[in-house]
């Protein structure tokens, strides 16, 4: 809030007028960052996104002979955006490219009085809509039937996917999870989420009991001489990894004699989806799920849908 009232009284002022209208475009893209990173509270991860979109661009523009950002114009954008496609990039990480550059171009409008024009009337591609995938509930059921055994990272990997069903979090906030942001009594947990939001979320008796068997006897044993207090570790007591359960998934998968591919995010998919299938409102799964937008969640009414489609198919009579 002191950064952008600092700003703001900048602006007001017209003794500091010069300083802003000479400032170099390290310094804006500096503020730039410091107000996603401080403000808007963007994850470690998409503020680098960011930078890296920012540079990319730059790198562009030196190549055009443009120097001054006031100098940026529609056919830059326009030229930029169809370099992008030349690159065979795909549409999503074209319209996050151009969504980093349009915001850093709408806050040095609001701030230094930078011209955004170039990218406000700029096409802005849309994401290809695509169904989530998840599993049938017949196919989880195999899944988590695979991973049973005495061993010690069976009854680890049990606990990891029992919570990661139980709860829908993401892979990036399961990696993140410390002892002490579990509730065993109440059978809660809490999660960091994107934005440094924080959320609760309800597990279920099967998640407790492998969770329980898990903490009590087995991790102690694979912490070895290790000290911390992350939930999931791995066989030298290091905590486990997003790559780390991507691993662990596809082992469970060749397990179950599966063929289809499997990613951490398909867990995620599922619990929302059997949610919804199972009479939970869209409001509360939204709730769940973390998302700020409820637009986020109806994806998924899409996939109930198309479930419903399949079923009525290989069902009726005469479909």
């Amino acid at each position: 809030m002191l950064h952008t009232t600092r700003l703001h009284l900048m602006r007001k002022s017209p003794e500091r007028k010069g300083r802003i209208d000479n400032m170099t475009k390290e310094e804006m893209v500096r503020s730039f960052i410091s107000y996603i990173q401080l403000e808007k509270n963007y994850s470690e991860h998409t503020v680098h996104h960011y930078e890296y979109d920012l540079a990319g661009f730059f790198l562009f523009l030196e190549s055009e002979g443009v120097d001054d950002l006031n100098q940026v114009e529609y056919v830059h954008a326009r030229n930029y955006m169809t370099k992008l496609y030349e690159e065979k990039l795909s549409r999503p990480t074209v319209s996050r490219k151009i969504s980093a550059i349009r915001s850093f171009f709408k806050y040095g409008n609001r701030e230094f009085g930078l011209s955004e024009e170039a990218f406000r009337s700029l096409y802005h591609p849309k994401k290809e809509e695509r169904l989530p995938q998840f599993f049938y509930e017949e196919e989880l059921a195999a899944l988590f039937e695979s991973v049973k055994g005495e061993d010690h990272l069976s009854i680890r990997n049990t606990a990891l996917l029992e919570l990661l069903y139980a709860t829908g979090m993401r892979v990036s906030e399961c990696v993140s999870i410390r002892l002490k942001d579990l509730d065993r009594h109440m059978q809660i947990v809490k999660v960091m989420g994107k934005g440094r939001k924080e959320r609760y979320i309800p597990y279920g008796q099967f998640a407790h009991d492998a969770l329980e068997l898990y903490i009590d006897e087995v991790r102690p044993k694979l912490m070895k001489n290790s000290e911390h207090d992350g939930l999931f570790v791995n066989s030298r007591g290091n905590l486990v990894t997003a790559r780390g359960i991507r691993h662990i998934l596809t082992e469970c998968m060749k397990k179950a004699s599966a063929n289809s591919n499997i990613y951490p995010h398909m867990i995620r998919h599922s619990f929302a989806t059997h949610l919804l299938n199972n009479g939970a409102d869209l409001r509360t799964v939204q709730e769940l799920l973390g998302h700020s937008h409820l637009a986020s969640t109806q994806v998924y009414t899409h996939v109930t849908k198309e479930h419903l489609r399949k079923t009525y198919l290989n069902s009726h009579p005469r479909a």
